[in-house]
């Protein structure tokens, strides 16, 4: 094979991958592409926790002619006996000869043993194709495994003057009907939507996915709220719907009603005298919750970026001003000079609807 056509294969991979998006988790998306004499015999991804991986989805579609094929796959195969025998026992099995792997799997149980296998059985194999694209697309899994905490993205829907809400709280619905609907696709493709006790008391959020034409095989993310002192109400909507409600907080007071009204509670350590962010987002690593989407008021976003524990920022921004009698995005402590400003690297942009949608990361430039 070219490098030109290893690529290619590879990137029909990462297409096919992205057909677990919803379904998954919390294992990492992967895809998997069999070419044998210059022809696609089989492919596959893997759809849901517990049941096959992609390279025995791709194996069991390309039957006998995976003998002397080269199998493509984002992520290296497993290694170990789960919910599923290992992957790369499989792929010398079928007598493939060689393996094209986008990134190796730094999960402690994997963590190249997949390729030794391969390499053992005289296999060939090739790794780092199409490596920044795997990444990207496995980067919820990758800081789960590699930082212990998930990927945090914040989202965030504001005026063309950086507003969120009226003096009032007043702010549905500053975004159109698609913005909304995006949002939606965000909510799916993540483990647990996070929120502030503010914002259950002022809008009485469901946080969860509504949209008939997402396929999330019935799977709702976990609801997350940061209550320092259970203010959570009994009679709030998320606890009487589909999914769990996990209610993060420094002081237990009120804990036996909000468990019996539905909830899970944790207690945490505090910084500052609200419940520790970064010790949230360790114990949801655990609970092997691979992307967080953060949907706050300006208090916890901005307390979030002050503690660099945002990796994304995806703001739905609507044509229209609010004017001075609002409030804005983030509430941050006390920046007075242009030094302290977080400076963002803007990866995409576009309409979604009147609205548009721009995507940033923070850099250190």
């Amino acid at each position: 094979m070219t490098a030109s056509s290893d690529s290619a294969y590879m990137a029909q991979a990462l297409r096919l991958a992205e057909n677990g998006l919803y379904t998954a988790m919390p294992n990492p998306i992967v895809g998997c592409v069999i070419v044998k004499d210059g022809k696609v015999v089989g492919e596959g991804w893997h759809r849901v926790a517990g049941e096959a991986h992609a390279e025995i989805n791709a194996l069991e579609a390309a039957g006998e002619d995976a003998r002397g094929a080269t199998a493509y796959v984002t992520l290296e195969p497993c290694a170990h006996h789960g919910k599923t025998p290992p992957c790369a026992e499989a792929l010398v099995a079928a007598g493939v000869v060689d393996v094209v792997i986008g990134v190796r799997d730094p999960h402690p149980a994997v963590d190249g043993r997949g390729i030794r296998i391969l390499e053992e059985a005289g296999i060939n194999v090739r790794s780092g194709i199409l490596a920044d694209d795997t990444e990207r697309q496995l980067e919820g899994f990758l800081s789960r495994v590699t930082r212990s905490r998930p990927f945090v993205r914040l989202k965030m829907a504001c005026s063309l003057d950086g507003c969120i809400a009226m003096s009032s709280g007043e702010s549905q619905w500053i975004t159109g009907p698609e913005a909304r609907s995006d949002v939606q696709r965000l909510r799916a493709r993540s483990g647990a939507v996070l929120t502030g006790i503010g914002t259950v008391l002022a809008d009485d959020p469901s946080l969860t996915v509504r949209d008939p034409a997402i396929d999330s095989g019935g799977r709702q993310p976990l609801r997350v709220v940061l209550d320092d002192n259970l203010r959570m109400p009994l009679a709030a909507e998320m606890l009487a719907l589909p999914g769990e409600t996990l209610v993060y907080c420094t002081s237990d007071a009120n804990r036996e009603a909000l468990v019996e009204a539905g909830a899970e509670v944790v207690k945490v350590g505090a910084r500052e005298g609200r419940v520790d962010a970064a010790a949230v987002l360790s114990d949801l690593a655990v609970r092997e919750i691979n992307d967080v989407l953060v949907e706050a008021g300006p208090v916890l976003a901005g307390g979030l970026v002050s503690e660099d524990l945002v990796d994304e920022l995806v703001i739905y921004q609507a044509p229209h001003i609010m004017g001075s009698e609002t409030r804005g995005m983030f509430r941050t402590p006390t920046w007075t000079a242009l030094s302290d400003r977080r400076r963002l690297d803007i990866i995409d942009s576009c309409q979604v609807g009147p609205d548009t949608r721009i995507t940033a990361r923070f850099t250190d430039q």
